[in-house]
């Protein structure tokens, strides 16, 4: 089945829109129009590399592109130009399609380009489905070079998903970039589940977004983690009243889950595990940071799971075909995907620890930053937090922590805040990892991906 066929089984007979930032289109036009310029003899079989300017053109592209073409590359924003030629090659890519202003700044790269316009529907026919099964070419995130490509399919992204009319049909929303795995899941449970979507914009505000939102009256709403406490700080969570709101791509602390269940009471709140790599792992809404040793022990759902050397690893169908253009291999011999993320067991439950590659070295002592970063966030004067490593001359590295100050506490004096927040962590971690250095500042960075911004702290 191909997305369009999967919105068709899906519909009932409410209304069901994507709403952008400029602008709104009913899914009904997009099933019955063509917003490509003459794509009959263009697109079939074809390798596309999807450039897009807002996210609006993206959904309406994959509706269009899905089931037709051999192949689509979808590439964020914040993709370098001087990546592209290179995941062009890995890619096979043969057409470009995206908005005609981007696309001619990448002429350069020497594809032919179609152009394609939510606003302008064109005479050409509309690109018809088939037993092709498309390849969806996403890229990896959080690499300090050129990304990995990484292969699935439709049925692979929607395996957790039920396709089909909802008698309440949702209205979902996002922080996250549907180019994105994040951003893509929630894009197909909207489009596969009978529901409508708000689509965010890198460039806008919290606020707007949220008043946005509310204004479409959004029922379910993801982001991550620093997504959601910029906007506990940004004062505007009350724009939106949902009924589900979930977290991923970050550990959750209970702080946050103590404060989206503040913020919206009558909403359940979930934290989910995914990976670009991995799919779909699972999702925890009894109001507890980590999940239950029940997941790993008993497990009763598609996924299988289990932890070798202090890390998560996890097999089912919604696993990635394996990476395009890169002779790594996606999975060990036993078909499992190691996540990089740290476990550790303390009783009935698993506490996310961190990534394997991010810890600080203290005289040979190991910290994992987002371990003190949670316990500085149970501090009341703290809105969020970044822990890092710095060099030392007598230990390797020295614990150093960034916080962001709540507002009910901007006005206390800084050099005592400071004190009580490192008393704070003294009382809760071993003394190697109590912070050394101590700074606040207005503001902490968010990359692209929703996540705060190590590699630039």
């Amino acid at each position: 089945m191909d997305l369009l066929s999967a919105i068709n089984a899906s519909s009932g007979p409410a209304e069901r829109h994507l709403h952008g930032r400029e602008r709104s289109i009913d899914l009904r036009a997009v099933e019955q129009n063509c917003y490509l310029q003459d794509p009959a003899e263009t697109l079939a079989g074809r390798s596309i590399m999807l450039l897009c300017g807002d996210q609006l053109t993206v959904a309406v592209a994959l509706i269009a592109l899905d089931g037709v073409a051999a192949s689509i590359l979808l590439c964020p924003p914040d993709i370098k130009a001087a990546y592209l030629p290179e995941l062009a090659q890995q890619a096979g890519t043969e057409l470009i399609v995206g908005s005609a202003g981007l696309i001619a700044e990448h002429a350069a790269l020497g594809f032919p380009t179609l152009a394609i316009d939510p606003e302008r529907p064109t005479a050409a026919a509309r690109p018809k489905g088939n037993s092709r099964e498309t390849a969806w070419l996403l890229l990896t995130s959080g690499t300090s070079g050129i990304p990995k490509i990484v292969r699935h399919s439709l049925a692979g992204l929607t395996t957790a998903m039920t396709i089909g009319p909802s008698a309440d049909p949702p209205v979902w929303s996002t922080f996250y970039d549907i180019r994105r795995y994040g951003g893509l899941q929630i894009l197909l449970r909207a489009l596969t589940g009978g529901g409508s979507m708000v689509l965010s914009d890198a460039d806008e505000p919290v606020t707007d977004f949220l008043r946005r939102a509310g204004q479409h009256n959004v029922t379910h709403i993801s982001g991550t983690p620093s997504h959601w406490r910029r906007a506990i700080m940004s004062g505007a969570t009350n724009l939106i009243d949902p009924a589900y709101v979930r977290m991923s791509g970050e550990i959750a602390d209970q702080t946050i889950i103590d404060a989206l269940k503040n913020a919206y009471p009558k909403a359940s709140v979930a934290h989910a595990y995914a990976s670009t790599e991995a799919g779909v792992g699972f999702a925890v809404d009894d109001g507890r940071e980590g999940f239950p040793v029940s997941l790993i022990d008993n497990p009763t759902g598609p996924v299988d799971m289990k932890i070798v050397d202090g890390t998560l690893r996890l097999r089912s169908r919604g696993l990635a075909a394996g990476y395009v253009g890169n002779a790594t291999e996606l999975t060990g011999d036993d078909g499992f995907v190691d996540s990089g993320d740290v476990v550790e067991r303390r009783g009935d439950r698993y506490y996310f620890c961190g990534r394997k590659g991010g810890i600080i070295n203290i005289g040979g002592l190991k910290v994992h930053p987002e371990e003190v970063e949670a316990v500085i966030n149970r501090h009341d004067a703290v809105q969020m937090s970044i822990v890092k490593g710095r060099k030392s001359a007598v230990t390797g590295q020295i614990v150093v922590a960034d916080i962001v100050v709540s507002a009910h506490r901007a006005t206390q004096d800084i050099a005592q805040l400071k004190s009580d927040v490192v008393a704070h962590c003294r009382s809760a971690l071993p003394s190697h990892k109590v912070p050394a250095i101590l700074n606040v500042v207005p503001s902490l960075a968010i990359n692209k991906s929703g996540k705060v911004a190590r590699s630039h702290a």
